[in-house]
């Protein structure tokens, strides 16, 4: 008889014996891939103080102290990007294939921000409508996302010539993230909250992160911001401005061809969402109160009160004649947070200047049509710049405009495209071993062209 067994055989005899449980760990790491074997205590083993120093905060005179403390730098990069949504991802993306050493940090355990984790699944304004015809703004890397997700079938819909504003399963659009990220041999850290910065003097040298792990730092040369709300700076100090916006919930419905949409109709129930690639499923806006989202008092009201509110209107429509096969498919995991901070950049792009269709020297991306009905409008590196702090990019929905183009600049597709900008802009000041701010514009824009970004 065979002395040999596999590890599933093991699990399998120490099921039968009750005693499985504690190793199926160790199963599904050998069937998904082992983890490296490098923890900071070996398993099984007790924690001492001695063995794990700590640095609590204490309460003196009625106020919480927070003491000094060493923090462990857990990488040294080229270009740092904060935040994994549109944005982030196709700084890193662009940072990366720049020739930058090129880390990103993510607050979630996926990427795509408000595109996948919000639910938010159309790219509005991928299009402009430039003397009579329709013409895509949308390029570079955000673009080769879309082109990509076209090879699978039910991915993304309205992404063929001729169309625009394409929308994406969330789930692929991860899938794709993941792939892009890993090919472009981007270093990532998921799961980590911005806690604060490294400085020296008005250079920003790294961040601080907040995780599982504990308190950590990264080091870098150039940091982009890409976290949506302008978390990195914020607490470096940069001047900026906070802006109130609607705070909403996007939901998905299931069971959608399997209704009635004319007794619907009957009912009061006059849309059922938006467009998705499968048929059976549509997602569901609801735009929300204008808040404050820096205020964790709010986003817990609001989380909890649209949650409630969602499942009710469903219950609702399920008890409508023609709705009864319907089904509450997914509420999404981010909250709706459309803007927040703004950074104050050495330009301050506005809405007169961008529907004039100013021309600046140095644009290094177009801007859309909400629904491709009039002419695209550049965008100047300035946002991107903040006034006094160096070592930075801003690159999303935080970057430098006017209240009027807000509506605008958020948009999947500016972040992508703002983003795209600022990870190749990282990438060669490093080569270039200059401060942002004093990188040549001809040497960005022809690096931009060469990576399939469209300037106008």
């Amino acid at each position: 008889m065979s002395t040999t067994m596999n590890r599933r055989s093991l699990l399998k005899l120490l099921s039968a014996a009750g005693l499985g449980t504690a190793f199926a760990r160790r199963t599904m790491a050998d069937e998904i891939g082992a983890a490296p074997k490098n923890p900071a205590v070996p398993e099984g083993k007790l924690v001492s103080a001695k063995q794990a120093p700590r640095y609590p905060a204490r309460l003196v005179g009625g106020r919480v102290i927070q003491p000094e403390r060493p923090l462990t730098v857990t990488n040294e990069t080229d270009v740092l990007v904060v935040g994994g949504g549109p944005a982030g991802f196709a700084a890193a993306i662009a940072a990366a294939r720049t020739g930058a050493k090129t880390t990103l940090v993510e607050r979630y355990g996926y990427f795509g921000g408000q595109w996948t984790g919000g639910l938010v699944l159309l790219v509005i304004s991928s299009h402009a409508k430039e003397n009579g015809s329709l013409v895509k703004v949308l390029r570079g890397v955000g673009d080769e996302l879309l082109e990509r997700l076209t090879k699978f079938d039910g991915a993304v819909v309205n992404q063929n010539p001729g169309k625009f504003n394409p929308t994406s399963d969330p789930e692929a659009t991860k899938y794709m993230m993941d792939e892009m990220i890993r090919e472009a041999g981007v270093k990532v850290f998921l799961h980590c909250w911005v806690a604060d910065v490294v400085m020296s003097g008005p250079l920003i040298r790294g961040v601080v992160f907040e995780s599982k792990a504990g308190r950590q730092a990264i080091l870098a040369k150039v940091v982009v911001d890409a976290t949506g709300d302008g978390d990195v700076f914020a607490a470096a100090g940069a001047e900026h401005e906070l802006r109130l916006h609607a705070i909403g919930m996007v939901h998905r419905l299931g069971n959608v061809d399997r209704t009635d949409p004319a007794k619907l109709k009957e009912g009061g129930i006059k849309s059922l969402g938006s467009i998705e690639p499968l048929s059976s499923v549509k997602w569901v806006n609801l735009r929300g109160p204008s808040t404050n989202c820096l205020d964790i008092g709010e986003l817990t009201r609001l989380e909890m009160e649209h949650r409630r509110s969602i499942w009710k209107r469903v219950q609702q429509m399920r008890q409508t004649p023609g709705g009864e096969k319907l089904f509450l498919l997914q509420t999404a995991p981010q909250i709706g947070v459309r803007i927040s901070r703004l950074l104050a950049g050495t330009h301050q792009l506005t809405y007169a200047e961008a529907r004039e269709g100013m021309k600046f020297p140095d644009t290094i991306a177009v801007g859309g049509a909400q629904n491709a009905q009039h002419r695209g409008w550049p965008i100047p590196y300035g946002v991107m710049v903040p006034k006094k702090l160096d070592n930075l990019l801003a690159a999303g929905r935080c970057v430098c405009v006017d209240e009027a183009l807000i509506e605008d600049m958020r948009l999947i597709a500016s972040c992508l495209t703002t983003g795209h900008a600022a990870g190749t802009a990282a990438a060669l000041s490093v080569q270039n071993k200059c401060r942002p701010r004093d990188l040549a514009m001809d040497k960005l824009q022809k690096k931009l062209l060469e990576q399939g970004a469209y300037l106008g």
